[in-house]
């Protein structure tokens, strides 16, 4: 592959040389499919720009994923690791929503797009089934490479890449191959008792003989350029394209019969490659699988395929939003695309008026007017939806301005669908989408709306029950942690908390105490679990930790008094702590430690390091425990960082390493900007700001005490 400058030169543009980069990895890994996604810093999102070897219809599910999907590309971006799938049945293990949407034989990797200073996005490369579960070390290697060159394509660039609406699809083949149109291959062709057709990955007809068109009653003219299951009403059933979208994923063939009505059975032998499909149409029933029944058993209107696997994946897509938040970006980043729609108008039923609680697409004007309407208002048809619990669908403005002739001019839209959410007959709210154009919905279009209003609806009712909750944890954690730090002259202090990825209160705890003008008192620690118990238990060690302290005791007694408190409140929880008491006037700090991490020192000329504290038990293990108080010079200028486990300790790392690589930045950073600082420190072990734990950190900076430099 050439250097980025080179690939550059050659084709012009950035978007062009990634999509050349794309085929070029396709090609060297022996791939079938591959899918280039890059970041949507906005949201942040990952968004499918190119694509090889597989139809743009198939990728609707796919085009946008939050960085925190659970999917393969998702994991690779958001861990900076290569995720390898080697078989079906992984997939349905690892990621069962890709497994329901993508239910064919095959092997999947996912790299990270790391370039110097970012991660771009990632890559998507699909193999067939045949492919070994296990990639080996230099394919492993290959990929890997692959993805680090586009990467630095990406560095290289004078300005950032174009995130088309939808994916550019690119040949994998360097040049395209001209058509054969030589007479001995088509005699060839004729000559056989069999029809034979061509298909290219969209699935339309490229190449039709004779016999194949004798055999499927039209013209071969009627049949090229269109999709079979669309010229030929007795082929248009979703178990039949299915075949054909097993055929384009797992690069395998595929056999099938149907009935030609009224009577011929006609079986179709699918070989498919990069460049599209063969296919064999031999008179009579193969013993391939069981006949699909008659056209005339089957129901008149079944949805596309494409349109059912989309349901399969929005259903398991909404079962996994957790907020308010969450669902909104869902509906507005995958079901409105999926529908054509534009805009969306989320709102929660409340004392009877309609209270938005999400929107896209939609001025604010607009919807300053449309929220807290009442039921019975005839701006909208949200409320008249709700007591009948029957969805509306509304063409064009004309449809909806017989019965709401005001709501058109309200949005300037021109088509919408009103979803009732309803849960066992209990009023949830109303889901509007909305286009910008007039829209004829399709009788699958409302099927599904349908099908997916209850989900919705589900979805909305327990996320907006977990943000209550989300509302309640955080007063109380406000309300137990110090709503302001003290000012004390020659100290400089910043502190951070950020809540782990759940609902429940956190156990981390900190503080800085005053004891006089020339000395004070820093407190971190970490109560096991998280719940309101350990919340509560926080609180009392806090209050217990500041009189002690405010009453003279030496570090090493403020612990041991504490743990004796423990005892005498029988808890079963586990506290980590570690004070520090700072000697301004001297330049000291002595420190005692309940089994907390170690803090961080950076004097002002010198390098950062993990600071030696001896260590007792934690509190709450043995009554009669005492503990070693560790001394150091603290002159001006020197920064000590006092932080939780969750910043060091994270899954698949040695924390030796994350705190070296802690200390690290921490000579890295702004000594002088201590908020600037702090931030370089809480995102240094992940990049999308989700932890397993609550992080606490709390940083202190020695100056002089007139404020002046050190």
């Amino acid at each position: 592959m050439p250097g980025s400058d080179e690939l550059l030169r050659g084709v012009g543009s950035l978007d062009d040389a990634l999509g050349v980069a794309l085929a070029d990895t396709v090609r060297g890994t022996g791939a079938s499919i591959g899918g280039l996604y890059l970041i949507e810093e906005a949201e942040p999102v990952l968004r499918l720009v190119a694509l090889c070897g597989l139809p743009v219809a198939f990728t609707a599910p796919w085009q946008r994923l939050p960085l925190t999907a659970p999917v393969p590309v998702a994991d690779a971006v958001r861990d900076d690791v290569l995720v390898c799938v080697g078989s079906q049945d992984e997939m349905a293990r690892r990621y069962p929503r890709a497994a329901a949407v993508l239910p064919y034989p095959f092997a999947l990797a996912a790299a990270p797009l790391s370039g110097v200073r970012r991660c771009w996005g990632g890559v998507v490369l699909m193999w067939p089934a045949a492919h070994p579960r296990i990639a080996t070390a230099r394919e492993r290697g290959d990929i890997t490479a692959s993805a680090r060159r586009m990467a630095r394509l990406l560095d290289d660039a004078s300005r950032p890449p174009t995130l088309p609406d939808q994916p550019r699809v690119v040949p994998v083949d360097a040049a395209h191959h001209p058509v054969q149109t030589g007479l001995a291959a088509a005699d060839y062709l004729e000559r056989l008792p069999e029809g034979a057709l061509g298909l290219d990955l969209e699935g339309r007809i490229t190449f039709a003989t004779a016999t194949a068109a004798r055999l499927l009653g039209r013209r071969a003219d009627r049949l090229l350029g269109t999709r079979p299951w669309q010229s030929l009403s007795w082929l248009d059933d979703p178990v039949h394209e299915d075949h054909y979208r097993t055929a384009v994923v797992s690069r395998a063939p595929v056999s099938f019969t149907a009935l030609r009505p009224p009577d011929r059975w006609l079986t179709f032998h699918l070989y498919p490659d990069t460049s599209g499909i063969s296919v064999r149409v031999v008179p009579g029933a193969e013993q391939t699988e069981p006949p699909s029944p008659p056209a005339a058993a089957r129901p008149s209107a079944a949805a596309p395929t494409g349109r059912l696997y989309q349901l399969v994946h929005l259903a398991a897509a909404l079962t996994e939003t957790v907020t308010v938040r969450d669902l909104v970006s869902l509906i507005a980043h995958q079901i409105l695309p999926a529908f054509g729609a534009q805009g969306l108008v989320l709102s929660a039923a409340e004392a009877g008026r309609l209270k938005i609680t999400g929107h896209h697409g939609y001025p604010a004007d607009v919807m300053e007017r449309l929220d807290a309407l009442s039921l019975d208002t005839d701006l909208t048809p949200a409320g008249q939806v709700l007591a009948s619990g029957a969805p509306a669908f509304f063409a064009d403005p004309a449809e909806m301005a017989g019965t709401y002739p005001r709501a058109p001019q309200i949005s300037g839209k021109q088509a919408w669908a009103f979803l009732p959410l309803i849960i066992s007959g209990r009023p949830v709210g109303c889901c509007i989408l909305s286009y910008d154009h007039p829209h004829t919905f399709t009788a699958d279009e409302r099927a599904v709306l349908t099908s997916l209003s209850g989900l919705i609806a589900q979805a909305l009712d327990r996320a907006r029950l977990y943000d209550a909750q989300q509302r309640l944890v955080h007063e109380l954690q406000r309300a137990l942690l110090p709503r302001a730090l003290p000012h004390l002259p020659g100290l400089d202090v910043a502190a951070r908390y950020l809540p782990a990825g759940h609902a429940d209160v956190g156990g981390d705890f900190f503080d800085v105490l005053r004891l006089d003008d020339t000395t004070a008192a820093a407190v971190i620690g970490d109560v096991e679990g998280h719940s309101i118990a350990a919340a509560a238990l926080m609180g009392q060690v806090r209050t217990a930790i500041h009189a002690h302290a405010t009453a003279g005791a030496a570090p090493g007694e403020v612990l041991a008094r504490t743990n004796r408190l423990l005892a005498d409140l029988d808890s079963e929880l586990l506290v980590s702590c570690l004070y520090a008491h700072l000697d301004l006037a001297h330049h000291r700090v002595a420190l005692a430690s309940a089994g907390h991490v170690p803090p961080l020192l950076r004097p002002a000329h010198a390098t950062a390091g993990v600071l030696d504290v001896e260590p007792g038990p934690l509190l709450g293990i043995d009554t009669g425990a005492t503990y070693p108080v560790t001394t150091a010079p603290l002159p001006p200028g020197t920064t000590l960082a006092l932080y939780t486990d969750g910043l060091v300790e994270l899954p698949g790392t040695d924390t030796t390493r994350t705190t070296s690589d802690l200390a690290g930045h921490l000579n890295a950073g702004d000594g002088h900007d201590l908020e600037r600082l702090i931030d370089r420190l809480v995102h240094h072990t992940t990049h999308t700001g989700q932890h397993a734990d609550d992080v606490t950190v709390l940083l202190l900076r020695t100056s002089h005490p007139d404020g002046g430099p050190a």
